[in-house]
């Protein structure tokens, strides 16, 4: 199902056309679509070309370990992440691994490896749909992620489900308009809220 963003100005069509689906279909990602997800995220940039990522992946053909990465993410997100065929959490390096100084900046790099995650699979026809809603410490506990890194994300990719298979509070989510702050809303210049 597609869903394209309504912009004010053109954009790639890459990007109007991701979103985040609340529901999948069946379908497994093929383990070579995987790889080039994983590889799209490896050639993001990052400060001093760090590459703080790690991401955790459990599939559905795997159910045991899909189970166990399930219970990480919080239970008003699990309803629908468990249509997903493929289920991570994204993990940021803390330190800069050149001189053990705070990488401030890990996060940020971690989001840009989701972003490009994302964006090559939109051009392979699947979504992905990052949430927040994890249990940190659970994620922690469960995966044995040390405390050198933080787990960062949940994400759930998979081709996306046509809306009318959703249930009611679902679909009416998936069917809302897509909507954003408009770019004077969060571009400045000259001082903090003043626009160009």
């Amino acid at each position: 199902m597609e869903k394209p963003a309504p912009t004010q100005i053109p954009i790639h069509e890459l990007l109007t056309r991701r979103y985040s689906p609340y529901g999948f279909d069946a379908r497994p990602v093929p383990p070579a679509t995987l790889q080039r997800l994983m590889e799209a995220a490896r050639w993001a940039p990052s400060c001093f070309n760090e590459q703080p990522w790690s991401f955790l992946v459990a599939t559905s053909d795997n159910p045991a370990e899909y189970d166990r990465m399930l219970e990480c993410i919080v239970e008003g997100n699990r309803g629908w992440a468990r249509t997903a065929p493929v289920l991570m959490i994204s993990v940021a390096s803390l330190a800069f691994a050149h001189n053990g100084k705070p990488n401030r900046h890990a996060y940020h790099d971690v989001g840009a490896a989701t972003a490009d995650l994302t964006v090559q699979a939109v051009s392979e026809g699947i979504s992905v749909h990052p949430m927040g809603g994890i249990d940190l410490e659970k994620a922690r506990v469960t995966y044995g992620i040390p405390a050198t890194h933080d787990p960062v994300a949940g994400i759930a990719i998979g081709y996306a489900a046509d809306f009318n298979t959703l249930p009611e509070p679902l679909k009416q989510r998936a069917l809302a308009p897509r909507s954003r702050k408009s770019a004077d809303q969060f571009v400045f210049s000259g001082k903090w809220g003043q626009g160009r």
